[in-house]
């Protein structure tokens, strides 16, 4: 978006149009369905900011700021007659949507800042089965496609909430999401040491499919003696 839409949209939602430029202007919105959109996003940053910027003492503190940005990296036309306030807003949308509203709305956590899985050594506990072996060789080299039939054949004979656990784990990285909740409910609902580990697993796949909500309510569930607690309380401090 270039500086010239952004002063139009600064003096349009600061009622400083005429009643024929104000005319005009929405006549433009209304036939240019890309010039509405920009508009609606920098609706947006004003929204954001105003939100942000509640108290007089930080909109002050705020406006002193873009002041000198504007000074340093806007030149406007001297032809031009703009207001402060809407100058103000025009430095702003420039900045905020530059950084993608990275300052006033950060992102959420994503899936892949949390999915880091302890590797599996399941044949150290005296199972010498085959497929097995193979399972926790593709489960560590992170191979969780090959990993997933191989545990799937192994848990015909040995259903224990170990190997569970990691048929979960591959069944999530490979996109088999409601399968992976299947296994990791079954967990959840024994006693074993995987029972937070399965919980946690279930708020992964909530992340994974963006559902923040979701994912938060699980988090909520786990005690604070799980042995990686302070992963938990780190997710939901990003999701607040």
């Amino acid at each position: 978006m270039n500086e010239e839409k952004y002063i139009l949209f600064g003096q349009y939602l600061q009622g400083e149009m005429s009643a024929e430029e104000k005319i005009d202007f929405e006549k433009k919105l209304s036939e240019n369905h890309e010039l509405a959109s920009e508009f609606e996003s920098f609706k947006e940053v004003q929204i954001q900011l105003e939100t942000k910027f509640d108290f007089a003492a930080d909109r002050d503190a705020f406006e002193a700021n873009l002041k000198t940005i504007s000074k340093e990296h806007f030149k406007p036309q001297k032809t031009k007659v703009i207001s402060i306030k809407t100058w103000t807003y025009l430095v702003a949308a420039s900045v905020v949507l530059l950084l993608g509203l990275f300052l006033f709305n950060p992102s959420k956590p994503g899936f892949e800042e949390y999915n880091q899985y302890e590797n599996a050594y399941l044949t150290e506990r005296g199972d010498g089965i085959e497929n097995l072996k193979q399972a926790e060789s593709a489960f560590n080299a992170k191979n969780y496609k090959a990993a997933i039939p191989l545990f799937e054949t192994v848990l015909k004979e040995n259903k224990s909430a170990e190997i569970q656990y990691f048929y979960g784990i591959s069944l999530l990285e490979n996109n088999q999401i409601k399968e992976a909740e299947m296994a990791f409910n079954e967990i959840k609902l024994g006693n074993s040491i995987y029972k937070n580990k399965a919980i946690y697993g279930l708020a992964l796949a909530k992340l994974k499919q963006k559902d923040y909500k979701g994912c938060k309510e699980i988090l909520l569930t786990i005690p604070s003696d799980y042995e990686n607690y302070d992963k938990v309380q780190e997710l939901l401090d990003k999701l607040d």
